[in-house]
């Protein structure tokens, strides 16, 4: 790898403030945040707003935000991303972590599509693919992406639907469900016990976008033999980190 160049670092160490607080600043702003000389400070705030990576902010001399240029760059990134690869990018890394099944998935109308897929390499292990489609009530990132709907949404969705079993262990009464997507919003996270498949449970974390909107879940699928109330909790643990983790690549900066 070659020389790291100072001016460019600084410069991007200054756009990077900019994700910080209301996400306007000051050159004694910059200068107190990075300890950089005054002049330097000014020259780099000067050339970054000639090229349009940062614009005066109106009505509040002195002070700067991100420049269209800065946007432009971030819009062309959002487009180049892939939900479905960046989602088996982390997969694998959650995969290598846990060594059990790892999903991604998405809503569509009132089920789940799942576009990743990693296994576990046991030899007793979920069987599943990318691009099956299952009932979202009867599994955990079916769960998690129905409770994070509006309310309104959720209803016009569930209203009148038939939820049929996969299970006897599957919730097919509308009312159980609200109160169990309701239990989910409160947690942040959604479990399945033997839902979708009577030897298998699950736990799933929302993954969501530079907006902030949930886009979609990941899960962790494991069989019932290595299944108990302390993998569930190590598990749904390390369901957010990879959801957070997931949710990051997409652009998003919340917690």
């Amino acid at each position: 790898m070659g020389r790291l160049v100072p001016a460019v670092t600084r410069a991007l160490d200054i756009l990077e403030l900019f994700l910080e607080g209301d996400g306007t600043l000051s050159a004694p702003d910059v200068i107190k945040k990075l300890q950089l000389p005054r002049t330097t400070v000014h020259e780099l705030l000067t050339t970054l707003a000639a090229r349009s990576y940062l614009a005066a902010v109106p009505g509040r001399p002195g002070r700067f935000r991100l420049g269209v240029r800065s946007y432009q760059l971030g819009s062309r990134y959002a487009e180049q991303l892939d939900l479905a690869a960046e989602g088996g990018h982390v997969a694998r890394e959650i995969a290598e972590t846990c060594d059990e099944t790892v999903h991604v998935a998405i809503l569509e109308e009132t089920d789940v599509i799942y576009i990743a897929k990693v296994d576990s390499t046991h030899a007793v292990r979920m069987v599943s693919a990318a691009g099956r489609r299952l009932p979202a009530h009867c599994t955990s990132v079916g769960k998690m992406l129905l409770a994070s709907l509006p309310a309104g949404e959720l209803e016009n969705r569930i209203a009148g639907h038939e939820f049929t079993a996969m299970t006897p262990a599957s919730i097919t009464d509308p009312e159980v469900l609200r109160a169990e997507l309701a239990g989910i919003r409160e947690r942040g996270v959604a479990v399945e016990h033997r839902e979708s498949n009577p030897d298998v449970s699950c736990v799933a974390a929302p993954v969501r976008d530079s907006a902030g909107r949930v886009v979609a879940a990941l899960s962790i699928s494991v069989p019932m033999i290595r299944w108990s109330d302390a993998r569930e909790v190590e598990l749904a643990q390390l369901a957010v980190k990879g959801a957070g983790a997931l949710s990051a690549r997409l652009g998003h900066r919340g917690q």
